[in-house]
């Protein structure tokens, strides 16, 4: 399996049979551009304008905007609902955590998540080998909070996510670094363009794995 970053929160996913999973597409963010994808399947963790857009995806895929399960090819897919912040969803509206099990793999992607999970949250998600999770704060959990979140979650491998880069200019401001989450996460560190993926390699990216936006 193959999985590149966007810049954002923004992945393609890749089976080993060619199934393209596009997450949080986002057309045009500041500085972060993405190429037209024709993908088999659009998720949609939450409708906010740097998530929801699917105008850049083409062709006839399947869109997946609700906490519940879809399957599609070698592909499936359970949504959990969660919050964009701490109260409930009042300030933010609503969350959904998606986890997809493919070649073997479970990848959790936590869109915008707004705050810890609770014991019945980490129950129901249950084992992740990849750990999508938003680091940069001010709009969703911080650095620290994220580091909180991978140990109740225990993925092999997490990515880090919705943080400042140069791409985002003065915009990137708002959000942290990646760095703060590095170094209160204790891991070890990879960089990658692309990470191709499988249970044979896995524990060889084991720690953190930081994707290069191209």
């Amino acid at each position: 399996m193959k999985i590149k970053w966007f810049g954002h929160s923004t992945f393609l996913l890749t089976s080993e049979g060619g199934t393209r999973i596009l997450i949080d597409p986002y057309y045009r963010f500041i500085r972060y551009r993405m190429p037209i994808i024709e993908p088999d399947i659009v998720a949609v963790t939450h409708n906010h304008f740097d998530h929801n857009k699917i105008q850049a995806a083409t062709g006839d895929y399947l869109l997946v905007n609700e906490p519940k399960v879809y399957i599609r090819d070698d592909v499936r897919i359970s949504g959990f609902k969660t919050f964009h912040d701490k109260v409930n969803g009042e300030k933010r509206g609503l969350n959904i955590i998606y986890r997809f099990q493919m070649n073997g793999l479970i990848i959790c992607h936590c869109g915008d998540l707004g705050h810890l999970l609770s014991e019945e949250q980490v129950n129901e998600i249950g084992k992740v080998d990849i750990l999508m999770i938003p680091v940069g704060g001010t709009f969703t959990i911080n650095a620290l909070e994220a580091t909180q979140v991978m140990r109740q979650l225990k993925p092999t491998i997490t990515i880090p996510m919705h943080y400042r880069t140069k791409a985002l200019s003065v915009v990137g401001l708002m959000f942290s670094k990646v760095d703060k989450f590095l170094q209160i996460s204790g891991h070890r560190t990879t960089e990658v363009k692309t990470l191709d993926i499988s249970k044979e390699n896995l524990s060889e990216y084991a720690g953190v794995v930081t994707m290069l936006y191209e």
